[in-house]
């Protein structure tokens, strides 16, 4: 398995039709994003979009983005769409991504990186701590997490 970007890679109509095939949501909207080029306009210009890899399998994704769903905010990284496909949860893979965008916040001196989910108990066994509930670009409370770099 390995990690790789979807802006850096050749065959992003490929790699777009496998996000596609996620049963969530978000990842549907994440995908119609990527299409129409819209992704970085609304979470930042150095966003990068995390896919770890089986080969020409796509396992789990995530985003690393100066802003996610709480805006407007001084909070920065975020890590957002979060997601695993069936086949391959309860192995701990999205724990490669976390530790990947980790890795980039820490070789530009980034201390906390944050994550907005409604999810409770995922996310502390990869060392995030509960920061507060915050409104998200809908109105609706959402749970931060805070990871200490």
């Amino acid at each position: 398995m390995e990690i790789i970007e979807f802006f850096s890679t050749d065959n992003k109509e490929y790699w777009l039709s496998k996000i596609k095939e996620c049963d969530w949501g978000a990842g549907q909207y994440l995908e119609k994003l990527l299409r129409e080029e819209k992704l970085k306009q609304l979470v930042g210009e150095s966003t990068k979009v995390l896919m770890l890899v089986d080969g020409e399998k796509l396992v789990s994704f995530c985003t690393f983005a100066e802003k996610d769903d709480i805006q407007p905010t001084d909070l920065t990284p975020w890590i957002g769409w979060v997601y695993t496909f069936p086949d391959y949860r309860g192995k701990r893979y999205v724990g490669k991504l976390l530790g990947h965008a980790e890795a980039l916040a820490e070789e530009t001196g980034i201390k906390n990186i944050y994550i907005s989910t409604n999810h409770i108990g995922l996310y502390e066994k990869y060392g995030y701590e509960f920061f507060q509930v915050m409104k998200d670009i809908e109105g609706q409370d959402s749970r931060v997490y805070v990871r200490r770099l």
